[in-house]
């Protein structure tokens, strides 16, 4: 999706998105891809000019039934990397090719790459496109996703703070509301 004029500009905000049926479609609270998807659009809308490129790549490109797989032996204690190791299918299959090519048919000078991860940075930039910074999107984590952050976050170089959940108080405390939560962090 492209909103505005993007043809010849420089510092174009761009989200390359890779595809996330579990929490796009179906609400898993898993992991964050959702919440940035959207973050991204926001970002996008509020410049009034950008690039959302969304990828077919299920689960870091290893695809809808191996993500599947990888889920369960997530339930019984594995990581997201283990669980891929153990199925023996890479920690990150994606490919950002026709996500450069793209770019390049829409004519962007250069980009500022809406991400937390430093991989999709440098492969884009393997590629020819010119990054001029990466522009974190940051989700709080929430009680099922904390632990996946992590593993992103230490295992993967993601750029992501150290996740903070809110506490078993915190959630269960009618009266708190989301400012006061904020606070009292």
């Amino acid at each position: 999706m492209v909103m505005g004029d993007v043809r010849g500009k420089r510092h174009v905000p761009v989200r390359v998105h890779s595809e996330c049926l579990t929490s796009e479609v179906f609400g898993s609270l898993k992991c964050d891809c959702r919440e940035q998807l959207e973050r991204a659009q926001s970002e996008i809308a509020k410049r009034g000019f950008g690039v959302l490129l969304y990828l077919r790549q299920e689960g870091r490109g290893i695809g809808l039934a191996n993500k599947i797989k990888a889920y369960a032996l997530q339930a019984d204690g594995a990581d997201t990397i283990e669980a891929n190791e153990l199925l023996h299918l890479p920690v990150d299959a994606r490919s950002y090719d026709v996500a450069a090519a793209m770019l390049r048919e829409l004519g962007v000078e250069s980009v500022e790459l809406l991400t937390n991860n430093p991989e999709k940075v440098n492969a884009l930039t393997r590629l020819g496109i010119t990054v001029e910074k990466r522009v974190p999107v940051l989700i709080a984590a929430n009680p099922f996703s904390a632990s996946y952050l992590e593993v992103k976050r230490r295992r993967m170089a993601h750029d992501l703070p150290h996740a903070i959940v809110p506490t078993r108080e915190e959630r269960e405390d009618d009266d708190a509301t989301p400012a006061s939560r904020a606070v009292s962090r």
